[in-house]
């Protein structure tokens, strides 16, 4: 859908409802299924939103269809990297300054950093009831999910020549393409230290880097893939659909290793950072069916809530068996970049 589109179809639901804060039983009691923004309360004053850059201005669409339902909503954005708008925030608070109303990251990693400082408010219990009950945390919402996988080329392998274990694949013949200066690549290893230890994770890659070619992101990763540069990369889920999604023919699918980090769920998400209800209310409209729909369907993110379709060419999570993991431990990357340095990765 394209961003006029999906505006249209967002203002063609009318005016957005009035109910009272908290939310009314009714609403709150079936907060589980996908709601519509016609449900929800509408925005009327002055956020100040941070928004980690990512997904081709996708997040921009979303936030300019927000504004176009409801003007009286004056949005103020400002946009950064999502690990350098964290520490920003950090920052401001130790100095007793609060520019920031709210926090879209597009890792959970920056989100943690956040939350550990102690500076997000608790998500209110209706609104936390939304999200699917892996990805229900007390102080920040996700907003989508993406896997990681391995794309593979389907003119070099079989899927069944590729290991089920993200730690096999040291040990495999494999050519392999990575972007290890990538954030969500340094998320990936900061999961594979929590579950398998530094020892275990500088053996890997030590070994990895023997037979990897390195490229400047994940969708170079991707394209290296499908071209036949590499057997098998290692990358977000929706670099691939997207590749695919424009190129149907393109010799590339994804294989996915089973309850590792290799496999790690890793998501979006925003929190508030006061008690204003206008900046819950505002984290309301990306857990609408709306919003989690069309980033379904044109970002190929995962929606975490129930009741919307995933994006086509992906399995559903349970088949997928991720990891057990605190998402928000994954802020701590200054031990994981020290590890790649120390490896020669970085």
């Amino acid at each position: 859908m394209k961003r006029r589109t999906f505006i249209q179809g967002l203002a063609a639901f009318g005016v957005a409802s009035t109910l009272p804060l908290p939310l009314s039983r009714t609403w709150a009691a079936t907060a589980a299924n996908p709601v519509s923004v016609d449900s929800l309360p509408a925005l009327e004053g002055k956020l100040t939103l941070y928004l980690g850059r990512g997904e081709g201005g996708l997040y921009e669409n979303v936030l300019q269809a927000i504004q176009d339902k409801n003007p009286n909503l004056e949005l103020g954005i400002r946009r950064g990297p999502t690990a350098a708008l964290a520490n920003t925030i950090v920052a401001e608070a130790k100095m007793g300054v609060r520019r920031a109303d709210l926090f879209w990251a597009v890792d959970s990693g920056a989100i943690g950093l956040v939350t550990d400082a102690g500076l997000a408010q608790p998500l209110p219990a209706d609104l936390s009831a939304q999200l699917q009950p892996q990805f229900r945390y007390s102080g920040w919402a996700p907003v989508t999910g993406r896997i990681r996988t391995l794309p593979y080329n389907t003119e070099r392998l079989t899927k069944e020549q590729i290991p089920d274990s993200i730690m096999a694949i040291a040990d495999s013949d494999l050519s392999i393409g990575w972007a290890p200066a990538y954030a969500s690549f340094q998320s990936f290893i900061t999961a594979m230290r929590l579950l398998e230890g530094d020892d275990k994770t500088a053996k890997w890659l030590k070994k990895v880097k023997k037979k990897a070619k390195s490229y400047a992101g994940e969708l170079g990763v991707v394209m290296a893939v499908e071209r036949g540069e590499v057997d098998i990369g290692f990358a977000n889920h929706y670099y691939s659909l997207r590749l695919k999604a424009g190129k149907p023919e393109a010799k590339l699918d994804l294989a996915f290793t089973q309850n590792d980090a290799g496999c790690l769920v890793n998501a979006s998400g925003i929190l508030a950072l006061n008690k204003d209800p206008l900046a819950t209310n505002f984290m309301r409209y990306l857990l609408s069916a709306e919003v989690q729909g069309y980033l379904a369907r044109e970002a190929y993110e995962i929606p975490l809530i129930e009741g919307i379709k995933q994006p086509e060419g992906l399995p559903s999570i349970a088949s997928i068996s991720p990891p057990k993991i605190d998402l928000t431990q994954l802020a701590d990357l200054r031990p994981t970049l020290d590890l790649m340095r120390n490896n020669g990765v970085l």
